[in-house]
């Protein structure tokens, strides 16, 4: 189901969306409407000029092939006229007794007075390239990469699993010695903040600045906590996998994407892509699987938890902090359940359960809602955190019709998988449970259907299901959660939450594509960001649910989804859903922008949005609409849509349901984690992984690219594009390193952005 402005508009129900719609109904695409549009929103700002022609940049669609002719990207942060930024940290920064991580991502920006607060940062990976090339001039220490290097591909082609050599071995000495600084620039950082009186902020370096990295416990003590059931599984001393004898002590925290912030000052941050570093795999009682089901490898510098013995089931949650605590170094609440984690939308209200919504962030990924036991009293005491140690998680089934409701991942919930057929790729993973045998239910004849494949040949964590027939057999034998997993209540409770996407596979929640946001209104309503609706090995989303303009299908350029709770009621189980946005090229019904990931609602219930276009995607040629004689897929047209991008989307006015560019990201970044100050004077961005496929821009080198672009109505034309290649941000000068760092965005006069 996508959505176009006047269905936008209807679906806000507002009386300024019925104003909007009246201005609608009287001229069309083609129409002076986008002038005028442009010249009301000239009170905010006059949007930027992308590569591709857009239904909000005042160009008419006959003059679109001469003013999109060629086009120039800047490795550069680009805002409109009348807007600055400042770079307030960067890589290799001091923070504390550490420094500041890379590819920063989530910000959250807790006021503790008008002009200052702490601003926490996610840091969510390392990018190799760019990382290795400025590890010695940025940190000032030089690692053995190649000495390293040499012996993992001795080891073949699977990698090297450390953890199995002796702590004196040289190899392993300094494989630890590269894994250790990759992790430390991994977790969350807490730096504070003061405003000047020229609207620019400088660090003030309190005691509260510090850093928990994916290494924190490991040599100082600083281990993270854990509260909800699966503490019950961590505290095992024997099990059917690998335990580290650690109980609930947890070492570390990496892969920190999204977040949210709680009106009683903490910060939340998701756990996302862990499995690149630890195994995800676990046992029916909820254990993991050993390190060496993942070993270290220097192609991409990952399964950097294998040499330490890091424990796969500790990691994929989310994990809170109180950034004024200089003590506290954070605690993983399992009842949110252990997935791939982008983001967390905190609705808090008196009288009330808690509600916090999260997405796995994987091809065929599930949207989650945890609902705690009790009710908040006040929405700003700190203790509302122990709300966090009891309730429940649910995973949401979407319907076709655009209701929905909340199925609940505990034990006597049915065994009901969506059906294969429905799924994009026809691929579902269930959890395996029948040790030596791939196959689910009765015995076959030649004449039946081929049982599910492990995912793992020889491991079978978990079974691949193609067919409806398959699900059929896998309910025969599983009727509830409580038979796929084991353990005393407490103990099957913990393991269906760290198995949380299997158990929802198993479950039936809806199989979705890729649920990157979850932002909560001012009225209540949830928005979710799908990234992308296509399939892999994983899985892919249900093609039921995700269509593009035209019903396309897979359709990769994302959608942004609004959901509202029966009754407006945080722990309700029925809810009503429909696409508010969906992305694309503007002739084929999307508005502009492709794969829509971290939101932005700001107090007027106006959208932000930025994107996270895959990097190997970032200005890829498109010489031609067709090859061979038929249209090129639509995955291989991500390159018209140049580096990633902020938007903006008024939700009242006249320019309701339009998407403004408000930006553009240097080369090879994701632009994440946008945050406003109270005031809405300063906007925080983060600029994630600059250069991350090209590296280093070496003298100003730049390419010539050819793009076959359409106008707004459709008409074809080409465009010349010049690319650099790779990037010196921030620093800009010819053959500067790239940085990942955070920003503040203002305008040059001081007043709000909005």
């Amino acid at each position: 189901m996508s959505v176009n402005r006047r269905d936008f508009l209807l679906f806000l129900g507002s009386a300024a969306g019925a104003v909007a719609l009246n201005s609608l109904q009287s001229c069309g695409p083609n129409s002076t409407t986008q002038t005028s549009s442009q010249n009301a929103l000239k009170r905010l700002f006059l949007p930027v000029k992308g590569p591709m022609p857009l239904l909000t940049d005042g160009v008419e669609p006959a003059q679109q092939p001469q003013a999109y002719s060629t086009y120039e990207v800047a490795d550069d942060l680009v805002l409109p006229d009348g807007f600055t930024y400042q770079v307030i940290a960067a890589w290799g920064d001091k923070v504390g007794d550490s420094r500041f991580g890379y590819n920063n991502d989530y910000l959250s920006f807790v006021q503790t007075g008008p002009d200052e607060g702490y601003l926490t940062i996610n840091f969510e990976y390392i990018s190799e390239r760019p990382w290795l090339q400025s590890f010695q001039q940025i940190i000032g220490k030089t690692l053995p990469f190649e000495e390293v290097d040499a012996a993992v591909k001795k080891a073949g082609k699977d990698g090297l699993n450390a953890f199995a050599l002796p702590d004196s071995d040289p190899i392993k000495v300094k494989i630890r010695e590269i894994c250790k600084e990759a992790l430390i620039d991994q977790g969350l950082g807490v730096i504070s903040l003061r405003r000047q009186p020229d609207g620019s902020w400088e660090r003030t370096n309190s005691a509260a600045d510090r850093r928990i990295t994916g290494i924190s416990g490991l040599e100082d003590g600083r281990y993270l906590k854990a509260t909800g059931p699966a503490v019950a599984v961590f505290k095992k001393q024997q099990g059917q996998g690998y335990i580290d004898k650690l109980g609930a002590q947890i070492i570390g925290t990496f892969a920190n994407c999204a977040g949210g912030t709680t009106p009683w000052g903490t910060v939340l941050s998701g756990e996302e892509n862990f499995q690149s570093q630890v195994p995800e795999p676990v046992y029916a009682d909820g254990t993991s699987y050993p390190p060496a089901e993942l070993p270290f490898n220097t192609a991409s510098l990952d399964a950097q938890g294998n040499v330490f013995g890091l424990t796969g089931n500790k990691y994929g949650w989310i994990v809170e902090i109180d950034p004024a605590n200089p003590k506290d170094y954070g605690t993983k609440h399992t009842w949110l359940g252990r997935y791939r984690h982008e983001a967390v939308g905190v609705r808090v209200e008196a009288g009330k359960p808690l509600a916090f919504y999260s997405g796995c962030d994987r091809q065929g990924g599930h949207v989650y809602k945890f609902v705690s036991k009790d009710a908040v009293s006040n929405p700003t005491d700190k203790a509302n955190s122990k709300l966090l140690g009891t309730g429940q998680l649910y995973a949401a089934k979407f319907n076709s019709d655009g209701t929905g409701s909340w199925i609940p991942l505990k034990a006597d919930t049915s065994v009901n998988p969506d059906l294969p057929n429905n799924i994009i790729g026809n691929n579902l993973l269930l959890p395996y449970r029948e040790p030596g045998n791939v196959t689910v239910g009765k015995q076959r004849n030649e004449n039946e259907s081929q049982p599910p494949k492990s995912a793992n040949p020889g491991k079978n964590p978990y079974i691949q299901v193609e067919n409806n027939e398959q699900v059929t057999q896998f309910k025969q034998q599983f009727k509830t959660l409580g038979d796929l997993y084991t353990g005393n209540p407490e103990e099957k409770q913990g393991a269906i939450l760290i198995d949380a996407h299997y158990a929802g596979n198993a479950a039936g929640a809806t199989c979705t594509a890729r649920p990157e946001d979850t932002e909560i209104a001012p009225d209540g309503s949830l928005y979710i960001t799908f990234t992308a609706g296509l399939s892999g090995k994983e899985g892919g989303p249900d093609q039921r649910i995700f269509k593009g303009p035209q019903g396309e299908t897979p359709y990769p350029y994302g959608w942004i989804m609004r959901l509202e709770e029966e009754n407006n009621d945080p722990a309700a189980s029925n809810f009503r859903w429909k696409m508010a946005a969906t992305g694309g090229e503007p002739a084929g019904g999307g508005m502009g922008f492709s794969n829509p990931d971290n939101l932005l609602i700001d107090p007027k219930g106006n959208i932000w949005v930025v994107t996270d276009i895959g990097t190997g995607a970032h200005n890829q040629a498109v010489p031609n609409r067709v090859e061979a004689g038929k249209p090129v897929e639509t995955s291989k047209m991500l390159g018209l849509f140049g580096n990633n991008s902020i938007w903006y989307m008024p939700t009242s006015g006249e320019d309701a349901g339009k998407a403004f560019l408000f930006g553009c990201g240097p080369m090879d970044c994701e632009t994440t984690g946008p945050f406003f100050t109270n005031d809405q004077q300063t906007l925080f961005l983060a600029v994630q992984h600059p250069g991350e496929a090209k590296g280093i821009r070496q003298n100003m080198a730049a390419e010539t690219r050819e793009f076959a672009l359409l106008t707004t109505d459709g008409n074809p034309f080409i465009q010349k594009r010049q690319v650099p290649v790779g990037s010196n941000w921030p620093g800009k000068g010819a053959n500067d390193p790239p940085k990942p760092a955070v920003v503040a965005i203002r305008r040059t006069n001081s007043q709000p952005i909005i």
